[in-house]
């Protein structure tokens, strides 16, 4: 059952009267996933939000979270939805936000007791985003010492609940679910032996099933169209893979990529592009057409957050703050430029802009620029940010957070020039 309210030390559970009826989705001013509409990271066109912001300036509303996790909003009509974990309780729970005004709608939890710690201080229990199709919401979390993925209604009502596969700890886990056709697919590659699965959107039942290595890794699924084809694309476990999304089965398989990747890889003319940070720094393109080739790797390390490419250009911010810029095509390195701070959140590209926010809630904004980094903007919110924002016309949404009494204090935030 949804819970309307939270009290700090009182939950109140109540049915939530909020519902949205869907004539198309996703639409424009949706952001309906990891990494948006797109799934590349970059917004639909026509897309303007402030490039300048601070605590007090283009802020329409902000409302606190309960307890924390570094999974990113998403933007669903009238609703804005996130995961989140209140470990002391160990509930994990997904919450809904109204879009207007920042008031909760509601909250539900998804699983309670039996958790799963992250091993590395920076991981929480709540770090993958949801994904809606317009009629349910999508979740992955770890319960009872294993990967799940849960079905829940526009209104919180969860719809159905399935175990992927048995997970061993050993950094954290945020891979979050991916949409396409009538399947929702997921993975959760771990030191037990992961799974790679599509299941039923409708039923939870999992349609198809792909073992992987027993190793450690953190990337998230994504399809796209390339060489010809739907393929299902997946660096980590020193392997790039494409597999039907269809069928689970294998087109191409390859070593190469390092054991633990997590960002999420981007892909423009037959090329994929593979980055890790364990046990070495790398990022390479490979051919998506099963020939194997590696056509240019080198050492930077972009572990974390996920990389942009816009006009045969491939921008990225390195965990250590670097700006960067090459030709897609070749690997030809074109600029870097320092930004300053640790990265962990993926940035995003807003028309001709990348909105790129440090783990000490600094954004930086410059222009996707084949010349040099142009920086247009520097905005400071809160203290801490470990999620990516999203976007909806003229509306950024933040998830960050401040230091209150000695204890981290999450908040949402909607940015605009506009009054609601």
């Amino acid at each position: 059952m949804p819970i309307r309210f939270l009290a700090p030390a009182v939950l109140i559970l109540a049915l939530s009267s909020f519902s949205q009826t869907f004539a198309e989705f996703p639409t424009a001013e949706d952001w309906p996933n990891w990494r948006g509409p797109l799934h590349t990271g970059e917004a639909n066109p026509e897309q303007n939000p402030p490039v300048n912001w601070s605590n007090s300036e283009n802020i329409a509303w902000t409302s606190r979270v309960l307890g924390k996790g570094h999974g990113s909003p998403i933007i669903v009509g009238d609703q804005i939805v996130l995961a989140t974990s209140d470990d002391e309780a160990e509930i994990r729970f997904l919450v809904s936000y109204d879009r207007s005004t920042g008031e909760q709608s509601w909250i539900t939890p998804i699983h309670s007791g039996n958790a799963t710690p992250p091993r590395n201080e920076k991981g929480t229990q709540a770090s993958a985003t949801p994904a809606c199709d317009g009629e349910r919401i999508y979740i992955n979390f770890l319960h009872d010492g294993a990967a799940w993925t849960s079905a829940v209604s526009l209104d919180g009502e969860i719809l159905w609940q399935t175990r992927i596969t048995p997970y061993t700890v050993h950094q954290g886990y945020g891979s979050s679910p991916f949409l396409f056709g009538d399947l929702v697919i997921v993975s959760a590659d771990n030191k037990s032996g992961g799974a790679i699965a599509g299941l039923n959107r409708s039923n939870g039942e999992i349609v198809w099933k792909h073992q992987r290595p027993k190793k450690p890794n953190y990337s998230s699924p994504v399809v796209y169209q390339t060489s010809g084809s739907d393929q299902l694309l997946m660096t980590g476990c020193d392997l790039v893979t494409s597999l039907n999304p269809q069928t689970g089965e294998v087109n191409w398989e390859i070593e190469g990529a390092t054991t633990e990747c997590v960002t999420t890889t981007v892909a423009t003319n037959g090329l994929i592009y593979a980055s890790g940070g364990y046990p070495k720094n790398h990022l390479s393109a490979v051919r998506t057409d099963g020939s194997g080739e590696v056509v240019w790797e080198n050492g930077t390390r972009v572990y974390v957050p996920s990389m942009l490419i816009k006009d045969d250009r491939l921008y990225a911010v390195t965990d250590a703050g670097v700006a960067m810029c090459w030709d897609a095509l070749t690997g030809d390195e074109i600029w870097k430029g320092r930004l300053g701070g640790t990265f962990s959140s993926s940035p995003i590209l807003i028309d001709d802009k990348i909105y790129a926010t440090n783990e000490e809630g600094l954004t930086y904004v410059f222009l996707a620029s084949p010349d040099e980094l142009q920086l247009l903007a520097k905005n400071q919110l809160g203290e801490i940010c470990f999620a990516s924002p999203a976007v909806s016309h003229d509306q950024l949404f933040i998830r960050y957070g401040e230091m209150v009494d000695g204890k981290r204090q999450e908040f949402l935030a909607c940015i605009s020039t506009s009054e609601n």
